[in-house]
């Protein structure tokens, strides 16, 4: 019995020849059955490298999402450490102006503390009553510093920068209108960075800009004397900081109503400006040998 088979005819274009392919059943079952194979192999590739990809993909976005919520609690407990710092700062101050002023709690009976309401401030009550006592801290430090400094080193005795004495104390010419006006202090030269140093102990009670200074500090001596270094480029102290004679408060700069880089040096009593010349003989004699020389009308 014959094999049952396909025919295949291949005839040339030009020369007219005709060939007959004989190709059995089974060989054409065969390559269906393997191209059929081939196709779920190859559905079966793609559909493994799909679920891969996006496996890859759920993984990439669950490690940023993770990324972010790790960033987001140390954000937040940075926070919260902030909190826990201004608040124990809180109970330090409260308790410096319990100590300088007597200040003694009142404990009420019951039902007055039901009349006043809720027991436990706000965050933002804390941080309000934090200021206040800030600052009743800082005027409780001025009240005692005639008690605290009394020594020698209270009183203005060296000079805040090495330099060369500039502007005179009282009337002088302006440099920016030209007219007549009082100098409350004396200038002197220094290139900016230069190093300002406190000329007495006492107190920080001002460090931030004011009109015509510049970067200002102020320093109280105490027995109602106070001195004060303008045009800083920088400052070194804050408000309520303890300060001995000698040491760095600032930098001499250009800030403020200035013409070139110099230090702004006033010593006052009791508020008024007094001439800072005094304070600064000491200085001018060790320079120079003897009786301080200089053409400025002091």
């Amino acid at each position: 019995m014959k094999q049952e088979y396909f025919v295949v005819v291949l005839a040339h274009s030009l020369r007219g020849r005709l060939r007959r392919i004989h190709i059995p059943h089974q060989a054409v079952y065969a390559v269906l059955v393997l191209a059929l194979v081939g196709c779920f192999s190859v559905f079966g590739f793609v559909a493994s490298y799909t679920r891969m990809a996006l496996k890859v993909a759920n993984y990439n976005a669950l490690k940023r999402e993770t990324d972010g919520l790790r960033a987001r609690y140390q954000a937040l407990l940075t926070r919260v450490n902030q909190t826990d710092t201004r608040l124990a700062s809180l109970q330090i101050y409260a308790r410096e102006v319990n100590v300088a002023f007597g200040i003694k709690q009142k404990l009420e009976s019951p039902s007055d503390i039901s009349a006043e309401g809720k027991l436990v401030p706000s965050f933002a009550e804390s941080l309000d009553d934090y200021d206040s006592l800030r600052r009743a801290n800082i005027l409780a430090l001025r009240s005692r510093v005639s008690h605290r400094f009394i020594a020698a080193t209270e009183q203005p005795s060296i000079w805040p920068v090495d330099g060369r004495l500039l502007g005179p104390f009282g009337q002088r010419t302006d440099p920016f209108s030209g007219e007549g006006a009082f100098h409350k202090g004396v200038d002197i030269s220094a290139p900016t960075g230069t190093p300002v140093r406190v000329t007495a102990d006492g107190i920080v009670v001002f460090s931030d800009f004011e009109s015509g200074y510049g970067r200002l500090v102020k320093v109280d001596h105490g027995d109602g004397m106070s001195s004060y270094y303008a045009h800083l480029s920088r400052s070194y102290v804050h408000p309520g900081q303890e300060v001995r004679r000698g040491e760095y408060l600032g930098e001499v700069g250009t800030t403020g109503r200035v013409t070139a880089p110099h230090l702004h040096y006033e010593v006052r009593m009791r508020g008024n400006p007094v001439n800072p010349y005094p304070y600064l003989l000491p200085r001018v004699e060790a320079y120079q040998g003897g009786e301080p020389k200089t053409n400025f009308p002091f």
